[in-house]
This record gives C-alpha cells, sequence and structure tokens, in this order.
C-alpha cells in the first residue's frame, strides 16, 4: 500500500510530458479558465490504452475545450480512423474547433455540437467504435454508458473518467454534501451494475476511472 498517495501521484503526473507547444498552451487556457480537463496520469493511461488496442475509430463523449480529444483524435488518426466528439456547451464547443483547427486535426474527425443524448441516436448504427471515452454530465453517465455501449466494437473499451466524484462515492453519507446527494447516488449505482453486469473494472486513481471491455 502506497503511503503517500498524493506525492505518488504528483510524481505519476510529471511522467507525463507535452511535447507540443499548442497543446500546451490549451491545458494552461483550459486550467486558467477553470475547465475540467483530464489529469495527467488518467490522460497518460487513456492514450496507453487506446494506443494498444490500435484504436481506429474513436468515440468522445463531452468534448469541453477539445483537451483529451486532440490526444485521441491523433491516435485515430494515426490508425486510419477518425475521432467523433460531443459537446453541449456552445461556448466550449467553439473553443475545441478552434483547437482542432491549430492542430489540423478538425478536416480529419467529427465535432458534433448538442446534447449528447440526442446526439448517440443520431449516429451512423453501421459505424462501430473501438474506444469511447465518457467524461460529461455525471448525473447521465447510465444512460451515455447503455447508448455508446451499442455502437462498440467486440473487444472494445469504454473508459469512464471521474466515476468517484471528488472521492464522494466513497465517503460516508453523512460526509455528502447535501447538493451532491442525487449524483453520488447515480454514480454508486451506475458503478454496482457495471460490477454485476459487465466485464468491468475501477481503478482508485486520478479521480476513478472506470474501465469496460466488451
Amino acid at each position: 500500500m502506497i503511503e503517500n498517495f498524493i506525492e505518488s501521484s504528483k510524481y505519476v503526473q510529471n511522467l507525463f510530458k507535452i511535447e507540443n507547444e499548442i497543446i500546451q498552451n490549451i491545458k494552461d487556457e483550459s486550467l486558467d479558465e477553470n475547465v475540467p480537463i483530464i489529469t495527467d496520469e488518467v490522460l497518460n493511461y487513456m492514450i496507453f490504452t487506446a494506443r494498444n488496442i490500435k484504436a481506429e475509430n474513436i468515440l468522445e463523449i463531452g468534448t469541453a475545450t477539445g483537451y483529451s480529444g486532440l490526444f485521441l483524435a491523433q491516435v485515430a488518426n494515426e490508425n486510419g480512423g477518425f475521432l467523433t466528439t460531443m459537446e453541449i456547451d456552445e461556448i466550449r464547443y467553439g473553443k475545441a474547433m478552434e483547437n482542432f483547427k491549430k492542430l489540423g486535426l478538425f478536416e480529419k474527425n467529427k465535432m458534433i455540437f448538442g446534447d449528447a443524448l440526442e446526439e448517440i441516436l443520431k449516429l451512423d448504427k453501421n459505424v462501430k467504435y473501438d474506444f469511447i471515452f465518457i467524461d460529461a454530465s455525471k448525473g447521465q453517465y447510465l444512460k451515455f454508458f447503455e447508448m455508446s455501449y451499442e455502437l462498440l466494437n467486440e473487444n472494445g473499451i469504454i473508459f469512464i473518467d471521474n466515476l468517484m466524484f471528488r472521492g464522494l462515492v466513497a465517503a460516508d453519507k453523512e460526509e455528502i454534501p447535501k447538493r451532491y446527494k442525487t449524483i453520488v447516488k447515480r454514480l454508486k449505482e451506475f458503478i454496482e451494475k457495471l460490477n454485476e453486469e459487465y466485464n468491468f473494472v475501477l481503478l482508485p486513481f486520478g479521480d476513478g476511472v472506470g474501465i469496460v471491455k466488451k
């Protein structure tokens, strides 16, 4: 057991290096504007996972400023496929589009503005995905998962971030702020369902990473 988990996490985060100045600027700008983006150690593991299964077509639910999507798009494009990414917030969608264009990734991939609960239904059912990344409204995780699972290739992976929701999923009931009780309850139910019905593992790093393999 690692006793000093925080320091160990910092060490792991520092192993992830961004060599592209444009991407580093996008990361810095997102953090300055308090846009929740994927942490370095989780991003590193996600890239590692997607690359090692040679993911061609990738679906991302929750684009935000496009930070994580830029890496996923590169993986997909390297393998002859493309990224499809969805964002409900118009301002963030616009920023993500700018960021994709800066790296020459806009034309090679598909960016969708809208509610994923509606947009997933509009996707071509003949297109299957090797890797799906879910990082959007936590209260809708179950719906996002069930809808996207149908689009996942055999042996494909769904990668779900922030499942522990600031660690509150593991907290005692009295420690959970009233405004978060509903979302924590939904996440617990979602985790239990995944654990009982799917090929699933929950990893306790970052803010909780869930992986499902079909």
